[in-house]
């Protein structure tokens, strides 16, 4: 099976790049089959390094990949000066051209945001802790162009159909923004479907990113597993990486 990427549908400047893997095309094995690209997640290192290999040939890097410690956070790693020593972070920011802003997920929304100048990116790793704690808005405090400037790109993510949540959860994220009801629909007496996709676009528009500058939202890891690795569906997998890099300064 061969490499599949997804690419972003979204009007970015010619001079990045920008796609998500899937799951497919890769030589790990069993849960983490196949295309797993994290060495996180207790596969073969050496799988997970060729897996890294192929996509690198498949499509081209500038620069050097740097795969941030993930934790749910809010850090955001500025890729803009030397390799950072400590890469505990979830979410990557650059306006250097051969530069690489990567996350991981299987569930958690990834998101791949760059100017309409093309010369500022960033990737995001927004589970429901990351959003609620503000990992969104503490990313995009970093970009020197206004937010009305900004187009964001919703990777692949569970979808509310599959997203259940308790109740607490529900009140923290209303507690903050109380619009947010709108992304929980009741199931039971004390469980919610949750849509991390509508939790993003709010908070997106709320600090000024229109609306019809935010694209993607429309696929489910959990429900879709030809394509897509998913945590709460299995616990034990790997995970795909999302990527937006500056290739080149616009001319």
């Amino acid at each position: 099976m061969t490499i599949a990427l997804i690419i972003p549908n979204w009007p970015a400047p010619a001079n990045l790049v920008a796609y998500t893997t899937t799951r497919q095309g890769g030589v790990s094995q069993g849960a983490y089959h196949s295309l797993n690209l994290s060495t996180a997640v207790g596969d073969e290192p050496d799988a997970v390094w060729e897996n890294r290999r192929l996509v690198q040939q498949l499509r081209p890097l500038p620069g050097d990949w740097i795969f941030p410690n993930q934790v749910h956070g809010t850090r955001c790693l500025i890729l803009d000066s030397q390799s950072p020593t400590d890469i505990t972070a979830d979410a990557a920011y650059s306006r250097t051209p051969g530069s690489i802003c990567s996350i991981l997920t299987a569930d958690c929304l990834p998101l791949l945001v760059c100017t309409k100048a093309g010369d500022e990116i960033a990737a995001i790793h927004a589970g429901w802790r990351g959003l609620a704690a503000g990992v969104i808005e503490a990313s995009l405090a970093h970009f020197h162009s206004e937010p009305t400037q900004l187009l964001v790109w919703l990777g692949p993510a569970i979808g509310p159909q599959a997203f259940i949540v308790e109740e607490p959860v529900r009140r923290r994220f209303i507690a903050q923004q109380p619009s947010a009801a709108i992304a929980f629909s009741a199931l039971g007496k004390a469980n919610y479907h949750a849509n991390l996709y509508q939790l993003a676009r709010l908070r997106l528009q709320a600090i000024g990113v229109p609306n019809q500058q935010i694209y993607g939202g429309d696929y489910c890891t959990w429900s879709d597993s030809t394509r897509f690795f998913s945590y709460r569906r299995d616990e034990t997998t790997g995970r795909m990486v999302s990527v937006i890099a500056i290739e080149s300064k616009i001319a």
